[in-house]
């Protein structure tokens, strides 16, 4: 057993938790403050229950999420208390900020609308939901900002063996941070659009004439339109400049060992066997690998063998893991695509084949999203701070006894949370809500 190993593995698996979590707050608070915004503007009963529905749905993974987020901060100094003395200067100014602001803001306005019902105006209950959204999207903000520097750093001065921030304007404006982050929280409005698709669509097999799903049926389709358009191609953005700032990553992802200098490279979708360097080509799409690298059909791809042996991401969980990712971005794309079509028709409502598969679609965002979370942190390795300091220089020096105890103990803490959130969405998921209990 190695404690690099582990280490990673019990941090990959907080933030994988995590994030089950942490997209579907960020997406469904924004259809909750909608639907308390049209309350406000309309006045209908109607949208009073749904903003309660969904709101409660959503309370309650916010509830969870919290718990969740805060023992993975905890890691960085029990497990990788080198890395936190090594960047702590400039690692600590992002989260004190999402701490200190973001966190109490979204915290003390969900109370606010929880709790306020029947003593706050509609007003103020939409003006609450607009803070936890603010808040919500404002703490990705500062965490992806912490996090876009592990992978580009900038901003920053090396001080005796340390990292000192000396720009802090080049810290926030970091545009690999940018791309993550704008990527992350469309990937998350993708999330928190199927989660009210497929609950609409659970009800509406049983009854396809109730008003209250019709109505949610519709925002989540058009919010899912919007979200996984604009992660496509927010996503090929990304992945050109990841291949500028990380091309070692960028040559993973495509499995491309051989530079290119004369010829565009073609995507390689599908491998069949396995040399010693490279995968036998199978099916491949000409010059679609210089376009997504390079933004230019005819864009030179550099190949793995350009880089030292100790410096390679690991090939074979990028290369799958990027193309499942992807694969299911399309898929989430073209769902929502014929629902609208299907709605516009006046077809969708009584198409219980159709309605049954979007039911089924509900794990299709978190897979997609935790997929994205792999590529990208596995894709900077062997590096914690890339290019500044190797994640086995990194690590606490714990015992193998120590992080097996702590490793053994979050994943049955972490499974008790997501048995009891999924118990408690499903619960609430299912309630009647015309239903007076």
């Amino acid at each position: 057993m190695d404690i690099v190993i582990l280490s990673r593995i019990q941090f990959a698996l907080s933030t994988l938790f995590h994030f089950l979590f942490a997209p579907l707050t960020m997406g469904l608070v924004i259809l909750v403050a909608i639907m308390e915004t049209m309350h406000v503007r309309t006045k209908k009963d109607l949208y009073r229950r749904m903003a309660d529905f969904w709101g409660v749905l959503f309370t309650i993974n916010y509830t969870l999420g919290v718990v969740t987020g805060i023992v993975n901060e905890f890691q960085f100094g029990t497990n990788w208390s080198k890395y936190s003395t090594f960047v702590g200067d400039i690692f600590g100014t992002p989260l004190a900020i999402e701490g200190l602001f973001a966190f109490f803001l979204e915290s003390a306005f969900i109370g606010l609308w929880f709790f306020g019902r029947g003593r706050i105006s509609p007003k103020m209950r939409a003006f609450s939901m607009w803070m936890v959204a603010l808040g919500s999207n404002t703490s990705a903000v500062w965490i992806i900002t912490a996090n876009g520097f592990m992978h580009h750093p900038v901003g920053y001065e090396l001080k005796d063996g340390i990292i000192h921030l000396s720009n802090f304007w080049e810290l926030v404006t970091n545009p690999y941070a940018i791309y993550i982050f704008i990527h992350t929280l469309l990937s998350s409005y993708t999330t928190g659009a199927f989660f009210v698709i497929t609950v609409s669509a659970y009800h509406l097999l049983r009854t396809p004439k109730m008003d209250f799903f019709r109505i949610s049926f519709r925002y989540g389709i058009l919010f899912a339109l919007f979200s996984t358009f604009a992660v496509i191609g927010t996503g090929h953005f990304h992945g050109v400049y990841t291949a500028k700032a990380q091309p070692a990553k960028a040559a993973a992802f495509g499995s491309i060992w051989e530079s290119e200098e004369d010829h565009p490279y073609p995507l390689l979708v599908i491998p069949n066997v396995k040399k010693e360097r490279n995968f036998i080509e199978w099916l491949k799409v000409p010059y679609l690998g210089s376009l997504l690298y390079t933004n230019n059909i005819h864009g030179k791809v550099p190949g793995l063998m350009d880089f030292p042996k100790e410096d390679r991401p690991s090939v074979h969980p990028l290369f799958w893991s990027f193309r499942i990712m992807v694969g299911i971005g399309f898929l989430m794309f073209a769902l929502p695509a014929l629902a609208y079509y299907l709605y516009r028709k006046k077809q969708i409502f009584y198409n219980k084949k159709f309605l049954t598969i979007l039911v089924y679609s509900l794990p299709l965002p978190f897979i997609a999203t935790n997929l994205g979370w792999v590529v990208t942190e596995m894709g900077r390795q062997p590096w914690v701070v890339y290019g500044l300091l190797r994640t086995e220089k990194a690590v606490s020096p714990i015992s193998l006894g120590e992080i097996l105890f702590s490793l053994g103990g979050l994943v049955l803490f972490y499974s008790i949370l997501i048995i009891v959130d999924v118990y408690l969405l499903v619960k609430y998921a299912r309630k009647n809500p015309e239903v007076k209990e």
